[in-house]
């Protein structure tokens, strides 16, 4: 049946419905040993990696995983490899099925691996885990297979404080130490009681799931104990800026918002520096937790179970960097806040001086205007008290004549005719030289 005509896709739309599938639990048969290991890099040691499983791969002649994909689960005949890229870490596993009368831990499937290519790989070892999945001794109730699985585990574990307990409702048993042995791996030993290969396979990647998670969980732990001694520094010194705040002079608020504004920029900066290692501590505990239910425990007697660990041990570490963050961020808030008050009365102060200058500017253009319009009358009466005079010493020397006027008449008109007239041509100067200025900004 030819596909029905359909609107065009979006371009991510196979991309995000392949998402769901792109990396399923394989499923599992005891007996089996797994080895896995999980590498903190950045992109290039973790293109690294892949490019180590791609020469892996073509010398065993098996298809080499693509360049750039993020996952691939190839048989290589001796072992099955399964790897993984991730935001800021890689995972690779490696197993082998066990002969039947193997001891858990005696041998591990990394042997399978060419000597040397795993401590070759780029990156920092955050989590090494050699998981063995066996068959749970034979019982007839479930408190006996509950019981017989602890006694294994306390075979293997070498008396040390066992963490675990039944999961998937009774059909398997799950133990481990949290422990790093002189090998460097740590130990899970998950016995199968009636799981299907599919249910082996999703448990198993579940216990490997926590401690990877509960690890880079805690990555944020020692930035948290660090940074407290910092962030007390920072309140107190923020405290002491806030004390003198109020009744400080306004000659003293530039140099207090200098010291706040250095305050909050170094504040920012560790921030900035940290926020992303508390938000990924937080959705990595998110995380455990969830697996941790997926389990679906059940208490053995005189057993921790993995919820009752992670609580009593992952919890507080938890608590302490949600409380350094929160309190980190508060900081950063009391800080701005000091700053935006303080520059808020820096600027007010700023505003008033401008305004004393202004004022101080206008009384002194009000002073030039009058004492502009004073030697404006002194220059009408001096500039009309020489015209006069001219004129007078014209009127002395024409004399009266017969059609003369006397000089001391001449003079006497003389004098408002030579005022008004000055006065105009002084008021008519000023009117042209104000327009010339006024062109001038303009």
């Amino acid at each position: 049946m030819p596909p029905p005509d359909l609107p065009p896709s979006h371009p991510q739309r196979q991309a995000l419905n392949d998402e769901a599938h792109a990396r399923p639990s394989a499923p599992l048969s005891a007996p089996l040993d797994i080895s896995y290991v999980a590498l903190l890099g950045d992109r290039a040691a973790r293109d690294g990696t892949l490019a180590a499983i791609r020469t892996l791969a073509e010398d065993a002649g098996i298809p080499p995983p693509a360049e750039g994909t993020d996952h691939f689960a190839g048989d290589f005949g001796t072992f099955w490899l399964r790897w993984e890229r991730h935001t800021e870490f890689s995972r690779l596993a490696v197993s082998v099925p066990a002969a039947g009368a193997t001891v858990p831990f005696a041998q591990p499937a990394i042997a399978a691996l060419p000597p040397g290519w795993l401590a070759a790989l780029p990156g920092q070892l955050l989590v090494a885990i050699h998981l063995a999945l066996r068959r749970a001794e034979s019982a007839r109730s479930e408190s006996g297979r509950a019981e017989a699985g602890a006694a294994e585990a306390a075979r293997h574990f070498h008396g040390a404080e066992i963490v675990g307990g039944q999961v998937l409702e009774g059909r398997g048993a799950a133990f481990t130490d949290f422990r790093i042995q002189p090998d460097g791996f740590s130990r899970v030993l998950l016995l199968d009681a009636g799981m299907t290969a599919a249910q082996a396979g999703r448990t198993a990647q579940r216990l490997l799931e926590i401690e990877t998670y509960r690890l880079l969980a805690l990555l944020a732990f020692p930035i948290a104990r660090s940074l407290a001694p910092f962030l007390s520094d920072r309140e107190h010194e923020l405290a002491g800026i806030t004390a003198i705040l109020a009744p400080a002079r306004p000659a003293d608020e530039a140099p207090l918002l200098g010291r706040l504004t250095a305050l909050a920029a170094e504040i920012e900066a560790q921030e900035a520096a940290h926020l992303h290692r508390f938000s990924a501590s937080a959705a990595y505990y998110d995380l455990v937790r969830r697996r941790i239910a997926e389990l679906r425990e059940r208490r053995i007697e005189g057993i921790a179970t993995f919820e009752e660990f992670v609580e009593r041990r992952l919890a507080p570490a938890m608590a302490t960097c949600t409380a350094v963050s929160a309190r980190h961020e508060a900081l950063s808030r009391r800080v701005a806040r000091a700053t935006q008050l303080l520059s808020t009365r820096v600027e007010l102060t700023r505003e008033e001086q401008s305004l004393a200058v202004l004022a101080s500017m206008d009384r002194r253009a009000r002073m030039q205007l009058r004492l502009q319009q004073t030697v404006e009358g002194l220059s009408v009466a001096a500039i009309t008290y020489y015209v006069v005079g001219l004129i007078g010493q014209v009127a002395n020397g024409i004399g009266t004549g017969r059609y003369g006027a006397p000089p001391g008449l001449v003079t006497a008109i003389a004098v408002p005719v030579v005022a008004i007239l000055v006065a105009l041509g002084l008021h008519r100067a000023r009117r042209h030289l104000a327009r010339g200025k006024l062109d001038a900004d303009g």
